[in-house]
């Protein structure tokens, strides 16, 4: 239990100078710091195309009140997930990795010029979910720096180190390369971060082989079930796709090369005997 007093809470924290609270004190624990900064709060919407926003969220109240909410309402709302059951056990799986995610959130939040007025902007979409933020990257760093090993140099070094100290981040500056290696795991592609003039932004992408995105492509049960072999085995020949599933070799060959037309599966480059297709 804290038993600090407010006070001290915030002089430890280092957000008093001067006997006057700093603007970082107002964004991480007032209760409305809106009053003071325009736009300090986080947009959520879902895109069926660039210029068709279906619906939104607003999430207002202090930083720590942002995140907890903008998490919950992304995992809720926006964002889907799969069932299967492991013998008894219900596994539940979403689109892409929580602690991407929540990664992708707080350096939104640490990084965010507060004084340009604009909120931090979530757009969520059937095969990609797009984080941006007001900031601007450190002198002579480049979006290629970011892939690497290198220091944290937060653009809020108060905001950063209260939720350094609360356990809400690191402040070894490995983020980028945290979300890169969780989308890794997650077997979906590796996030791309991208630096212009109007900010900072991130750019998650589904796994294309999604039960969602495969329906879509009207594929029958065998290919179905022939991306679900190669998920696991890594490459299946036509033989293969004959014997598994009954079918004559015309079948095979038609439904296979329906597959790689469709930009799901490719035919390695030997011919006759040996040749074989995977994802």
């Amino acid at each position: 239990m804290l038993t600090d007093s407010d006070d001290l809470l915030l002089e430890n924290l280092q957000l008093i100078e001067n006997a006057f609270l700093k603007r970082a004190a107002i964004l991480l624990f007032h209760s409305d710091p809106e009053k003071f900064f325009t736009g300090a709060y986080i947009k959520i919407g879902f895109f069926q195309s660039d210029d068709e926003l279906k619906f939104q969220d607003e999430v207002h109240g202090n930083i720590f009140e942002q995140v907890e909410k903008t998490m919950d309402i992304l995992f809720t709302k926006y964002i889907h997930s799969s069932i299967n059951y492991e013998g008894l056990n219900r596994v539940e799986k979403y689109d892409y990795p929580k602690d991407a995610i929540r990664e992708a959130l707080l350096n939104a939040v640490c990084h965010k010029d507060y004084a340009e007025g604009a909120p931090i902007q979530i757009s969520v979409y059937q095969d990609k979910l797009i984080f941006w933020n007001d900031a601007q990257l450190p002198d002579n760093w480049t979006v290629e720096k970011l892939l690497t090993k290198h220091p944290s140099k937060p653009y809020n070094p108060d905001i950063a180190n209260t939720l350094f100290r609360s356990g809400y981040i690191e402040a070894w500056g490995r983020g980028t390369i945290k979300m890169i290696n969780d989308c890794i795991r997650f077997e979906i592609p590796s996030p791309k971060y991208f630096y212009d003039m109007s900010g900072f932004w991130v750019e998650f992408r589904k796994d294309k082989l999604n039960e969602e995105s495969l329906k879509a492509l009207n594929l029958n049960d065998r290919q179905l079930m022939a991306i679900e072999f190669l998920k696991n085995n890594k490459r299946i020949t036509n033989r293969e796709y004959q014997s598994s599933f009954n079918v004559s070799r015309n079948t095979a060959t038609r439904d296979l090369s329906d597959l790689v037309e469709k930009g799901i599966i490719k035919a390695s480059d030997i011919r006759g005997a040996g040749s074989f297709y995977e994802l």
